[in-house]
């Protein structure tokens, strides 16, 4: 698992040292109209592809904050404020735009936990093989095309503009049934991850879109950790990134 994230240990994302944590759940019940969606994917990126096209290595990460200084003796240090929005999928609601311009006007960075099945059409679900619960199974459901497409763009322009990009695994199994990420395994954390970073690296292959721009960073680098389904199952994911 080490090799996938920046950042070594999942459930943290931003966050190891915050003094306030701001999260919000964003799930498949939103509106259906996704022309009231103004998501740019940003200027054109040039990159080398990587796979089929899904993503593209295209160099450092811009827009990013200067190294941290060492504080002065009786300096006081700096809060900090960590804002991070678990699903990243546009519904057709307009929050993730939303959002996105919220940081531009105040100088924020937040960090987007992207659901593996947002990219994923429902068509395909079969696709997915949820430890202890039934093929395809997912208690967010699955994103239509225009919301899918919606989604890309906001999670390219997200990551140019400098934001992190998590995940949010895929079929957020909370409560405390048997399918429930409480109690799953290592091994059956390993497998979500594996295909959470197969839905987000092959969404050129799986959805048939050619005319969107690949996100713009090699995602087996860039994604810096993950948020459980309702902070569940945290003891037995952590093996995984070790």
């Amino acid at each position: 698992m080490r090799e996938i994230s920046r950042r070594g240990v999942f459930g943290l994302g931003i966050g190891a040292a915050a003094a306030l944590s701001v999260a919000g759940c964003s799930l498949s019940g939103g509106s259906t109209t996704s022309d009231k969606v103004a998501a740019s994917s940003g200027a054109k990126t040039p990159g080398k592809p990587i796979g089929d096209g899904s993503t593209a290595f295209t160099g450092r990460q811009p827009n990013q904050p200067p190294r941290p200084q060492k504080l002065e003796p009786g300096q006081k240090p700096p809060q900090f404020v960590v804002f991070s929005w678990d699903g990243a999928g546009e519904v057709g609601n307009g929050l993730f735009p939303r959002f996105r311009k919220l940081a531009e006007d105040h100088g924020a960075a937040m960090t987007f936990f992207l659901s593996g099945l947002y990219l994923l059409p429902e068509e395909k679900k079969r696709m997915y093989r949820p430890p202890n619960n039934r093929v395809g199974a997912s208690d967010i459901g699955y994103l239509n095309d225009d919301h899918i497409r919606a989604t890309l763009k906001n999670v390219r322009a997200a990551w140019l503009e400098g934001h992190e990009i998590g995940t949010h695994f895929n079929g957020h199994f909370c409560g405390t049934g048997s399918g429930s990420v409480a109690h799953w395994t290592p091994a059956q954390w390993q497998s979500e991850i594996d295909q959470a970073m197969s839905f987000v690296t092959n969404w050129r292959t799986n959805t048939g879109f050619s005319d969107l721009d690949p996100l713009p960073f090699d995602y087996r680098k860039e994604l810096v950790g993950g948020r459980t389904p309702c902070l569940l199952g945290q003891d037995n994911l952590l093996p995984t990134a070790r």
